[in-house]
């Protein structure tokens, strides 16, 4: 069990950065080389202040039109994607992981607020799966590979809670939560989940084109 968890939180934690890190900047070269080939002038009409003002409109619930025809979902979404950030990267535990591999340290959150937004992850993961099973839309367009994904997103703050709170299996619930972890870390930059650092630039782009190009609204 020591031999596997010197693994897990070892070679395998590096091989994970490595793949996410490496694979956000495959996407994001890949992806400007393929904006600018299907379109010469992409580069041409883009302008940060439009790019910046879509973002900031779809990035908050209410801002957009959309968000305000869903307003249980847009609140749903913001406070998962908020909680599913802010938990990992002000988690005490992590802090402390971090510090001991760089000498980097930085605020962390109560346990109690930490315990909270992994609570919040979860049943928000819940009712994305509910939503998924019963909305015939959202049926309609799921896959297999969407309810996986779902799982995995879950799996590190199921895990991660049950860890801390030292529940029966504690030693084996803990090497699942880091493989879990490590697991997501490296598909995020290869599938959908690649969303949290595109959207951004496409966001941007769009933002760009119906500014300064139609001057209209994206949102």
């Amino acid at each position: 069990m020591h031999a596997i968890y010197n693994f897990v939180s070892g070679p395998l934690a590096w091989v994970a950065f490595i793949l996410f890190f490496g694979g956000i900047l495959y996407q994001l070269i890949s992806r400007a080389m393929l904006a600018k080939k299907k379109d010469a002038y992409v580069y041409e009409y883009w302008n940060f202040y439009y790019a910046f003002r879509s973002i900031l409109h779809w990035i908050f619930p209410f801002a957009s039109t959309n968000s305000r025809k869903r307003p249980f979902l847009s609140i749903i979404t913001f406070i998962f994607h908020l909680s599913i950030f802010v938990a990992p990267l002000f988690l005490f535990a992590h802090i402390t992981l971090i510090n001991e591999a760089f000498n980097v340290s930085w605020w962390f959150l109560p346990d109690g607020v930490a315990d909270i937004l992994t609570l919040v992850v979860i049943g928000a993961c819940i009712f994305f799966l509910v939503r998924r099973m019963v909305q015939p839309d959202v049926k309609f367009l799921s896959s297999t590979s969407d309810y996986v994904l779902l799982a995995l997103v879950a799996a590190p703050f199921v895990t991660g809670y049950w860890a801390y709170h030292q529940w029966p299996g504690n030693q084996i619930v803990t090497i699942l939560h880091m493989l879990s972890a490590e697991v997501l870390l490296a598909i995020i930059p290869f599938t959908k989940l690649n969303h949290m650092f595109l959207f951004f630039f496409t966001r941007g782009y769009m933002g760009s084109e119906f500014g300064g190009v139609r001057f209209a609204r994206d949102w």
